[in-house]
């Protein structure tokens, strides 16, 4: 009896500590803030405005024709996985799937001015 108490015990302690890391994680990126994360993570190629850079060739975000040639689904694709024969690199092991949303939520506030 004391075996099994204390390898439930265990199991509890376990799924506790996952669950904790799982929230850290999480938490480690602000992901309700989409503009902060732009900010710190894609003005370099696509600029502080989101009309990117011509000699990068990096789309403009503000344009309605851009806007409405992608769907988020494929925006998250490219945030995550980087885009093959580009400079867009891969950020899907810097952001997660949330934080991957605000950003595309931002891209999608972007305007032409």
């Amino acid at each position: 009896m004391k075996t099994k108490l204390s390898s439930g015990f265990t199991c509890l302690l376990v799924g506790v500590g996952l669950l904790v890391s799982s929230l850290t994680f999480h938490a480690a990126v602000p992901a309700e803030n989409g503009e902060a994360l732009f900010k710190n993570n894609c003005v370099m190629c696509h600029g502080v405005d989101g009309t990117g850079f011509a000699a990068l060739k990096t789309p403009d975000f503000t344009s309605p024709k851009w806007q409405a040639s992608m769907t988020d689904k494929q925006i998250k694709v490219v945030i995550k996985n980087g885009k093959k024969g580009t400079a867009m690199t891969a950020f899907g092991d810097k952001l997660n799937d949330e934080a991957v949303t605000a950003v595309i939520g931002y891209i999608r506030s972007l305007k032409k001015k």
